[in-house]
């Protein structure tokens, strides 16, 4: 009788040892991915003088992936709503590596709009290109913090039609080429809003949860094709949408996230359990590590935890706004 609870008792120590060795494998796998192991190199999706395109290109992350990309020797075509801000960054590209011959064109468009004759010339303006990297990085988020319930219509339309339907609509204009090509990357944006349910945040947090699924989809459609897609996590960088101005061990500035990020392509980084995924950047690789080993991601702890971060947040939004109406 004795021998019952003495197999009892190994089974679960096995099962316990497994559990354990399982998280350490994971751990030192994602230590060599951020600190070790090197990305698939840039050129792999075409030499010199390749085409890169750029949504959201006109400020912060979006920037800086079109500088750096320029850095790296490729044409770019810049896609934002600001022509202003457009020509100017061209302009600025151009000047810099006037030696390196980098060419670019610009397409002012709002993408809150969805129109059609947008996406025409667009369509228009790639055709006959060898675009090697497409990075869907237009995106919006809330004014500020604010319950579903009270969320305005056209909010919720635009993030819905900027976060979703634009990232879909551009990639099926560019991601065919690719295909008859064998060779590009698509890398999108993706957010810890969409990774971790965020309350107050919620149209954001599913559009991005929604992006997840669908570029997971697509990697895995287009596995064998020589098109590579990544879906890039990405918890808080000192940009204009996050509002946050100082920089610390877990919110870099644009040029380093972006350095991270184009730097280990291919790599999962703090994503080693969802495919076609990565967080590159190691600060926030290891703050999903932790939540996803500990508390969970999904989990009511985590949830409140954020739900309580954006009450806070608009409480001082809304005093700030009270205290603006009061001087103006």
């Amino acid at each position: 009788m004795d021998k019952i609870p003495s197999l009892a008792i190994k089974a679960f120590a096995a099962i316990g040892f497994l559990f354990i060795g399982s998280k350490v494998i994971i751990y030192i796998q994602l230590l060599l991915s951020l600190f070790v192991l090197s990305g698939k190199s840039l050129r792999s999706y075409g030499p010199k003088g390749t085409w890169a395109v750029v949504t959201g290109a006109s400020d912060g992350i979006g920037k800086e992936y079109a500088i750096q990309l320029a850095q790296k020797g490729f044409n770019l075509v810049l896609i934002s709503r600001t022509a202003s801000k457009l020509s100017t960054l061209a302009s600025e590209i151009e000047h810099k590596y006037a030696g390196s011959s980098i060419q670019t064109k610009v397409l002012p468009m709002d993408f809150s709009q969805n129109k059609d004759e947008d996406y025409a010339r667009l369509k228009a303006l790639v055709d006959g290109l060898d675009v090697g990297i497409l990075i869907n990085n237009v995106g919006q988020s809330h004014a500020i913090p604010v319950p579903f319930t009270q969320t305005p219509k056209q909010e919720v339309r635009d993030i819905i039609t900027i976060n979703c339907v634009g990232t879909l609509r551009v990639t099926q204009i560019v991601a065919p080429s690719m295909v008859q090509r064998k060779r590009g990357l698509i890398l999108t944006m993706g957010s810890f809003g969409g990774l971790v349910p965020t309350p107050l945040l919620a149209t954001y947090s599913g559009s991005k949860a929604f992006l997840q699924q669908w570029s997971t989809a697509l990697g895995g459609e287009l596995k064998g094709t020589g098109v590579d897609v990544e879906f890039v996590l990405s918890y808080m960088v000192t940009t204009a949408m996050s509002k946050i101005r100082k920089t610390s061990m877990f919110v870099p500035n644009p040029r380093n996230f972006v350095k991270a990020v184009l730097a280990k392509i291919g790599r999962a980084g703090g994503a080693q359990q969802i495919a076609y995924t990565s967080t590159p950047f190691w600060g926030h690789a290891l703050m999903q590590w932790w939540l996803e080993n500990t508390v969970g991601i999904s989990g009511k702890f985590v949830v409140g935890q954020n739900r309580s971060m954006n009450e806070s947040v608009r409480k001082r939004a809304l005093k700030k706004a009270e205290r603006d109406a009061k001087k103006a």
